[in-house]
């Protein structure tokens, strides 16, 4: 059973359970407690852990061996700078190559996001606005664009927490709306309004982030992961 988990499946797990502060920043990352924990051997684990660090989720520490990195607020400060260039870039390339059915899917979004906009949740219109930016990127037609734009959103997420976790009917709407405009540059091939509403965009939400605060010690799972859910 334990040869049948991937190292991306164990990467995967890891990375969500860094990202989501249960790894907080500077803990300690142990082969065999991680093994234990997502019902693996210590292979895929290393793997799993040179893959991190090599997006810089994990660092290696002279006599402690993998710990969860600590970035600096500079390095948080460039994470939304890099997003501001990269997404308007990818907006861009998307209104020159995106498909029929990256369209669809991104007014459906838009339509789904505007009705949760009245009367949804936070956690709804996060995830919404999750599955909107990741499928503008993959409009892009480029899978390298993809992974840098999917890997800086991710790091975003663990070293930024949004204020606005319930965000007015108002605000919310306007949010959809600024979607809704770009999805149109985008269907109408103006890569540089697709590109400006972007950058607008992006930079409207900027103010809601701030820096989380690392928590002082690493919360120990009671109960092994079932790493079944992992999408490979």
């Amino acid at each position: 059973m334990r040869g049948n988990i991937s190292a991306h499946a164990v990467c995967t797990a890891i990375r969500d359970d860094i990202v989501s502060g249960t790894f907080p920043p500077g803990s300690r990352l142990i082969e065999e407690l991680l093994a234990s924990r997502y019902g693996v051997s210590r292979v895929p684990v290393r793997e799993a852990l040179r893959t991190l660090e090599s997006e810089g989720f994990v660092t290696t520490r002279r006599h402690a061996g993998a710990c969860v990195a600590e970035p600096t607020e500079q390095e948080a400060a460039d994470l939304l700078d890099i997003r501001l260039l990269l997404e308007p870039l990818g907006a861009a390339r998307a209104a020159a190559r995106r498909s029929a059915a990256h369209l669809k899917v991104l007014r459906g979004l838009v339509r789904l996001g505007r009705a949760r906009a009245r009367h949804g949740n936070a956690a709804d219109l996060r995830q919404l606005d999750g599955w909107f930016h990741e499928t503008l990127a993959q409009a892009s037609g480029s899978p390298s664009m993809t992974a840098l734009l999917t890997q800086v959103r991710r790091k975003i997420d663990w070293v930024y927490a949004i204020d606005l976790d319930q965000p007015s009917p108002g605000e919310a709407d306007r949010s959809w709306q600024e979607h809704g405009a770009i999805v149109d540059a985008v269907a109408r091939g103006d890569a540089e309004r697709a590109r400006a509403l972007t950058a607008a965009h992006v930079e409207h939400a900027l103010p809601a982030h701030r820096l989380r605060r690392p928590a002082p010690a690493v919360r120990e799972a009671k109960q092994p992961v079932n790493t079944a859910r992992v999408r490979n």
